[in-house]
Formats: structure tokens, C-alpha cells, sequence
């Protein structure tokens, strides 16, 4: 079976998970932006990546686009975003507004950790987070809001990597799954 990796963010964890997991199962790591209907026809199954931008994922217009390549294709969906992994309903409905229906049966949904760092935002997108977080009235909310934080880890995807060798039939080699607190830059 032939996979590939294809992802879209915007201030580059969506594209470091993608790495991460292109070097873990050997398979093709590219962003949307390069790709299109002509050369996704060669492939069985997909890993997508998308950051969260706004309760939307980013690479929804993509998807839509691109739709007729994966109508009876596995899709491995891996979303990355600030809100946190437990909180299972709110990153639901990023999908729920993201991703077509015709390929919501086809998919596997994974829920990473993202980061986000104040002084590389746009200026644009601090503004926002900015007017936001004098919208909230939770002081504790309203602090976190503004708080850097970077839980991107390779030791995320053990579970997204285990499961695209299962459904693969990739061999699990040793170094696959690294243990908590394992980095590979």
C-alpha cells in the first residue's frame, strides 16, 4: 500500500508533526499547497494534517477542492491545535465545520498538542487573540489565552503511527515509537 502525508498550518507544528511522521514510517511528506487531484490518484491511503485557525481547520478549502480523490480512501486526520486533547467535543467540531461529510466515514481522527509563541504570531492574529481574551471573562482563561505554551512532541504520534502500520502492514521497527520525553529535531 502506497501512502502519503499531506498537511497544511500555519506556524509550522502542523508541518513539524508531519516530518516526524513522514521519517517514522517512511512515505512522502508534502504540504497542500504543492499537491493536486492529478498527483493524489497514485495513492491508497492518506495521513492530513491541519492546524486550527479560528475554529476552522486549515486545510478545509483543500479538502473540498480536492474531495473526489478520497471518496474510498482511508484518511488518517491529524488535527493540531491549542485546545487541549481531552477537550474531545470542542476539537470535534473543528471537524464537524471542516471536513465534507462524503469523507467523514473514511477517517481516522487523531488530536495533537500544538503551540503557540506571542512574538511569532502576525500581528494580525495577536490582535485578535488579544481582543479575544479582553472578551473572556474567566481571569484564569483570560491568562491562559495570552500564555506561550509549545507541547508539540514527537511522542504524540505513538498512537497515529501505530495504527497507520497496522492498517499499512508497515513492519514496526524499534526506534518507531519513542518514549515520553524523546525529541527528534
Amino acid at each position: 500500500m502506497k501512502g502519503i502525508i499531506v498537511y497544511k498550518g500555519r506556524y509550522g507544528a502542523t508541518r513539524q508533526y508531519a516530518q516526524w511522521l513522514g521519517a517514522a514510517l517512511k512515505i512522502e511528506v508534502w504540504p497542500a499547497s504543492k499537491l493536486d487531484a492529478d498527483l493524489l490518484a497514485g495513492y491508497d491511503y492518506f495521513l492530513i494534517g491541519s492546524s486550527v485557525y479560528i475554529g476552522k481547520l486549515e486545510i478545509k478549502k483543500w479538502l473540498k477542492k480536492n474531495l473526489p480523490c478520497f471518496s474510498d480512501k482511508k484518511i488518517f486526520l491529524f488535527q493540531v491545535a491549542g485546545t487541549p486533547p481531552v477537550e474531545k467535543e470542542k476539537r470535534q467540531s473543528y471537524n464537524d465545520a471542516s471536513i465534507p461529510k462524503e469523507i467523514t466515514g473514511n477517517c481516522g481522527f487523531y488530536y495533537l498538542p500544538g503551540r503557540m509563541i506571542m512574538q511569532k504570531l502576525s500581528w494580525k492574529d495577536r490582535f485578535m487573540l488579544k481582543m479575544g481574551a479582553r472578551l473572556t471573562r474567566d481571569p484564569a482563561e483570560k491568562k491562559a489565552m495570552l500564555t506561550d505554551y509549545d507541547d508539540v512532541a514527537r511522542e504524540n504520534l505513538n498512537g497515529l503511527i501505530a495504527a497507520v502500520q497496522k492498517y499499512a502492514g508497515i513492519p514496526v521497527p524499534a526506534h518507531s515509537l519513542m518514549p515520553a520525553g524523546t525529541t527528534m529535531l
